[in-house]
This record gives structure tokens, C-alpha cells and sequence, in this order.
């Protein structure tokens, strides 16, 4: 079958991270992706079915591994050679539709009698993603067993599935994994009455922007944009106010009657979620939180060097917000995710596709969509098994 496949090659990382270091701003390269004929991958155990993707997202983690940025941190919990994709709606053999879950949990690893974490139903935390009856991996999409979402066919254990509604649309049931996320973060303390700022525009942070305003009402809602199309996304989907990076100080003081020492402000933000997580989204979140303020980390840091004392003098908790789990009264963040994406027309977020003979040109649109006027872009594997396998270099 076709795939894109990520192999472990440390020429190819070098080479990754020179060339986005060598474009302003950064931006993926290929890197140790390649396209290729390859075996389905094989059913583990019973309870596993066969997953044929129709749509798969391109990820900020995705481009954040091919540019081989991602922390090392990581490193026992990925597998080689993996194909990358978990933001995945795809068909099982009886032609169903299912949104993939992709956390390889204890149910999914065969490992009895499961972890605490995942007898909560909080499969995020999963404590044994790295055993079990499979080969390291936290998700389908860096686990060299299961295949992934950029392929024609990836493995999937039914605890993994959820059925697609039929009148949801592919484009919708492909934003059900990232508004998964971005509900768990939505739930990690911003209550009724709030003000919150999210700092970041892209997939995450719209769909964030898009579970505060549906599931938590805070009093005011600031979204800080770079772009103009995501400007126009996040006061569409719920921000009261919305300002480009730079601006969120002011708008801050201006809310609160803040006054302003230096960079510091007086009063601030109850709770700000980080959709960026590099040094300078983490100094600007700092910045505007309020004393004994909460910062929720949803973007993917790496190693950061930022400057803590704030958080210390100001007594701000913070913590991250990493995959999903159950939220509201036993509902799931995926239950709670399927409301969103139909309430919130989620699928016109999805600005671009591409056939897998043209990943190069996907991870590039990918790693610069807000600057293109895009959010997220996938890959359409809707055609792919009807074509001859290609040998390709």
C-alpha cells in the first residue's frame, strides 16, 4: 500500500532543521519522510479492525517532528519506522465511517488489568504507552505497528473508533480529534465569569476558542490572531475581542483597569491557554495572567528557556492540557468534540487537501497555513485505493 513514512535518520533530521532555520520564521521540510509501497500493518489481536483513512490532518506536532524540533522527551515512546497522521476519519471493511481516537492506551495494548489513568477513562495519561503487545507509541501516528493516517490502511483496536454520524460530513468528522484537544484544555479550569485570553489562532487555538464559548461562557473571551483570515475565524467562532500578537497587554489592561509597571500588569487575565508553547507565547502568557492566575499549556513546547520568576512572584499556576478524557458529567472530550464540530461548522476550518504523492507540497502549505490564508490542511485518501501502487523515491 501507499504511505508517507518517517525513518529515523539523523542526516535527514540535520538536514530538516538547517532548512527551516534558513526560512524567516521557520517552516517544516520533509526531512525523514518518505513516500512508499510498504505492508498493511497487521492486526495485533482480536478486537483490532482495519482503518482505511479518507481524510487525515497534518498536525502542529506532525510538522514539529519532521522539522525535528519535537523534544527528545519522546524518543522511548515513538517506534520506527512510523507513519505519521492521527487526526483520522477513515471506513472500516463494512463501509462504515469512524473518527480515530488515538491514544494507544492499556485497551489498546492488551495490558490487564489497565493503569489508573485509564481505569478513569483519562486515557491521555496513559502509564504504559511504551508495553503491552505492541511496539512503542503514545498515539497511532508514531507507533511502527498500528500504521497511521497518512497511508491507505492503519490498524485500529475498537476501543480507538467512534461512529461518524451520517449526515456529518468528512471535512467536519476530521476536526472531531483536534476539538477533542481543544475541549480537554477548555475544561482544565476556565469557569463562568472568566476572563480568558488564548494566545494562538491556528487549528488549537480556534478550537479552543470555539469549546470556551460553547461549554464554559467566560465573561470575556480575547483571541490573539497573527493572521487576517484567523482574526476573522476567531471572532466568527466566539472571541469578544481579538487582537494581533503584541496588542494583548493593552487589551488586557484595558479590561481589567490594570495598571502597568514596566512589562508587568497590576491585574490580568483568570486564565490564559497557550496554543503556541515556544518561549516567546510563554512570556507573553505570563505577562497578561492575573496574580494566582492559571496559564493551561495546550501547544506542544520544546525546550524553552523563559524567564519564571513572574510565575513565582505572582503565584500563577501552570500546568498543560495533552490529548483528552472524560469532562462534563462522564461525557468524553470526543462526545463533547462531535457537539462542537456540528454546532460550530468546524469543517470549514479545513482550508486545504492533497494526495499523498504531493506530501512535500502539504507539510510546506501545513507548516505556513496561517500565512497562506489556511488552517488546516489534510490529506484526501478518498481516491487512493483506486489507484495502482506506485513505486516511488
Amino acid at each position: 500500500m501507499k504511505a508517507v513514512v518517517f525513518e529515523r535518520s539523523v542526516p535527514r533530521f540535520a538536514a530538516a532543521r538547517l532548512a527551516g532555520s534558513l526560512v524567516p520564521g521557520g517552516g517544516a521540510r520533509v526531512g525523514p519522510l518518505k513516500l512508499a509501497n510498504v505492508d498493511e500493518p497487521a492486526l495485533p489481536a482480536p478486537g483490532w479492525r482495519r482503518v482505511r483513512p479518507r481524510l487525515a490532518g497534518i498536525c502542529g506536532s506532525d510538522l514539529a517532528t519532521v522539522d525535528g524540533r519535537a523534544s527528545r522527551y519522546f524518543e522511548p515512546i515513538v517506534s520506527f519506522p512510523f507513519v505519521p497522521g492521527h487526526e483520522v476519519v477513515g471506513e472500516l471493511d463494512d463501509g462504515s465511517r469512524v473518527v480515530l481516537e488515538p491514544v494507544l492506551g492499556c485497551a489498546a495494548r492488551g495490558v490487564e488489568p489497565v493503569c489508573d489513568s485509564c481505569a478513569l477513562g483519562l486515557t491521555g495519561g496513559c502509564e504504559r504507552v511504551a508495553f503491552g503487545h505492541l511496539k512503542p507509541g503514545l498515539q497511532t501516528g508514531y507507533c511502527a505497528d498500528t500504521g497511521g493516517g497518512w497511508s491507505v490502511a492503519l490498524a485500529a483496536h475498537e476501543s480507538q473508533l467512534h461512529p461518524v454520524p451520517e449526515r456529518m460530513s468528512d471535512e467536519d468528522a476530521v476536526m472531531v480529534e483536534p476539538a477533542a484537544c481543544a475541549v480537554h484544555a477548555a475544561y482544565a479550569e476556565a469557569l463562568p465569569g472568566d476572563l480568558v485570553v488564548v494566545l494562538g489562532a491556528g487549528t488549537l487555538g480556534l478550537c479552543v476558542v470555539a469549546a470556551l464559548r460553547r461549554f464554559r461562557d467566560p465573561s470575556t473571551l480575547v483571541a490573539v490572531a497573527k493572521h487576517p483570515e484567523q482574526r476573522r475565524l476567531a471572532a466568527d467562532l466566539g472571541a469578544d475581542v481579538v487582537v494581533e500578537p503584541g496588542e494583548e497587554r493593552r487589551a488586557v489592561r484595558r479590561l481589567t483597569g490594570a495598571l502597568q509597571a514596566g512589562a508587568q500588569l497590576t491585574a490580568g487575565a483568570n486564565v490564559v491557554v497557550d496554543c503556541v508553547g515556544n518561549a516567546d507565547s510563554l512570556a507573553d502568557s505570563l505577562a497578561v495572567v492575573a496574580p494566582r492566575g492559571h496559564v493551561v499549556l495546550v501547544g506542544m513546547p520544546g525546550v524553552v528557556r523563559v524567564d519564571l520568576t513572574p510565575l513565582w512572584h505572582r503565584e500563577v499556576k501552570l500546568s498543560g492540557a495533552y490529548a483528552y478524557g472524560k469532562e462534563l458529567e462522564n461525557l468524553t472530550a470526543f462526545e463533547l468534540a462531535f457537539q462542537l464540530v456540528a454546532e460550530a461548522g468546524l469543517g470549514r476550518l479545513v482550508s486545504a487537501t492533497y494526495e499523498l504523492d504531493r506530501y512535500r507540497e502539504a507539510v510546506e502549505h501545513a507548516a505556513d497555513a496561517g500565512g497562506r490564508g489556511a488552517v488546516k490542511v489534510a490529506f484526501d485518501l478518498r481516491h487512493e485505493r483506486e489507484r495502482d501502487r506506485l513505486v516511488v523515491t
